[in-house]
């Protein structure tokens, strides 16, 4: 399963770690996701990936446990 939100498409990034002697090593931020019981449009509830921007702007409706 991939690291990436299933609303907005947010994945990993990647980039370099540079230490003060400059010594450059591969580095990976991965989003915050968290796995989420969400109602959709047409009433159905469905346990999705979601990023921690996608639930905190509302962009998903969470379900009632």
């Amino acid at each position: 399963m991939a690291r990436i939100c299933e609303k907005c498409g947010k994945g990993p990034r990647f980039g370099h770690a540079v230490s003060h002697a400059h010594n450059v090593t591969a580095k990976v931020w991965l989003p915050n996701l968290q796995k989420v019981r969400i109602v959709e449009e047409n009433g159905r509830h469905r346990r999705v990936r979601i990023c921690t921007r996608c639930l905190r702007t509302g962009a998903v409706r969470k379900a009632v446990s």
